[in-house]
């Protein structure tokens, strides 16, 4: 027998029950915001080119240009279309951009935890030390917010063994690191049930842009034809997840915005026929479905 996770049985795509989103929606929605800061000089962080000796000063300040500008542009566009967006936040923002931070909250997004810093796995630590990283970060968000954050991705999607039973042991209601499925499924862990919702890693500008070097154009025509394909193939009643994962370093660059902008108008263009909405808001209709809806 091989080695298995024991969160969650096989379950096929077809035969799933159908039901619907809010306004009888079949397809939801969500942005992924990652607003994610780095240590200087030292520990992890995405390359635009290969890094040379620390301090890696050309990879470290194409990074933190995201949340100088590229963020505020995102801001921009998000209000221009009057979007919602899920922001993952790393809880090192607080001290880094505390300005970008309360501007996100002044438009009523949906704050999930992301970790301390994207300079760091939790993944590579003790379980005593990986509880603690998730209780700083749980704590920061809920002093600054008013309220501990209901959704959890790991920094890298980076987990240990453990990491779905403390997230549930914390009071983490979902987790977006399970990129196994197009519609949620419920995961055990040993303090109840917790609630994989799914993040993608193809529309997502890191693999696309980043390990692809896939050019923002084929980015955006993806998009497009990502939405396009699932809104053809939810006619058939099983409801699906799109989610947009952005970081603002790549996607906040001037000619990549504007591709954005493109790529989500023609999306808006059917939005009587969506539900755009947050990661927070598909696990409270998820979990108001009956027993037996949602993949378990």
């Amino acid at each position: 027998m091989l080695a298995t996770h024991g969160r969650f049985p096989y379950h096929p795509w077809v035969g799933r029950p159908s039901w619907s989103w809010p306004n009888g929606a079949k397809l939801a929605v969500y942005l992924g915001v990652n607003l994610e800061h780095f240590a200087f000089g030292e520990g992890l962080g995405a390359e635009l080119a290969p890094g040379g000796p620390q301090p890696d000063i050309l990879n470290y300040a194409w990074r933190d240009y995201g949340n100088r500008v590229g963020a505020w542009r995102l801001l921009q566009l998000l209000d221009e279309l009057k979007l919602p967006a899920t922001v993952l936040l790393n809880s090192a923002m607080y001290d880094h951009a505390p300005e970008l931070v309360a501007a996100h909250r002044a438009r009523g997004d949906e704050m999930a935890g992301h970790g301390r810093t994207n300079s760091e796995r939790q993944s590579t630590l003790p379980e005593a030390e990986e509880r603690a990283l998730i209780a700083e970060a749980t704590a920061a968000m809920a002093t600054r917010e008013g309220a501990a954050p209901r959704g959890w991705l790991s920094p890298w999607i980076a987990e240990s063994h453990a990491t779905p039973d403390l997230l549930a042991e914390a009071g983490y209601r979902y987790t977006l690191n399970w990129c196994m499925d197009d519609m949620p499924v419920w995961m055990a862990t040993r303090a109840g049930r917790l609630l994989a919702i799914p993040y993608p890693q193809e529309a997502n500008d890191i693999p696309a842009i980043v390990a692809r070097k896939d050019g923002m154009a084929q980015f955006a025509e993806m998009l497009v034809e990502d939405f396009t394909e699932r809104l053809r193939q939810v006619r058939d009643g099983v409801p699906q997840v799109m989610g947009i994962a952005l970081h603002p370093y790549i996607i906040g660059q001037p000619y990549r915005i504007s591709m954005l902008r493109g790529a989500l108008k023609r999306i808006l263009a059917r939005r009587r026929e969506i539900w755009f909405t947050t990661a927070g808001a598909i696990f409270d209709h998820a979990a108001s479905l009956p027993e037996g809806s949602i993949p378990t």
